[in-house]
């Protein structure tokens, strides 16, 4: 997170234990960190990518880093789910950064990760 724990709301509350801290209160240097330290990154969207999802996608091919882009404007939530299933299985990520626009962006993409990523990562045991 950035220094500070920074985020556009506001500071990010103590209750999320573990963040670690950047030098910077860039975001940009964040946004680098996460994909350099992730296995690969999921980048949910809206529409084109812009801001900090370009640049997340940007710097994760720069890395060589597998980054897959889910548009939820073009495919539907079932669809998102399976193709994240899928690329999960191909790529075996341990750590998995989920990157996306700002709320204060698209209202919208909170709930839609959310939803998605529940589905996707649920246990097998607990499918159907």
């Amino acid at each position: 997170v950035p220094r500070g724990r920074r985020a556009e709301d506001g500071a990010i509350p103590p209750r999320y234990q573990g963040l670690v801290e950047t030098d910077s209160g860039a975001y940009e240097c964040r946004t680098e960190l996460n994909v350099r330290d992730a296995d690969a990154t999921v980048i949910f969207t809206f529409g084109p990518l812009t801001g900090g999802s370009a640049l997340t996608a940007t710097l994760a091919q720069s890395l060589g880093k597998p980054v897959l882009t889910l548009d939820l404007e073009r495919a539907a939530e079932d669809q998102a789910v399976a193709e994240l299933c899928r690329w999960i299985g191909q790529t075996h990520p341990r750590i998995l950064n989920v990157a996306g626009p700002r709320l204060s962006a698209e209202p919208r993409i909170a709930e839609a990760t959310a939803s998605v990523l529940r589905q996707a990562l649920r246990p097998a045991d607990q499918e159907g």
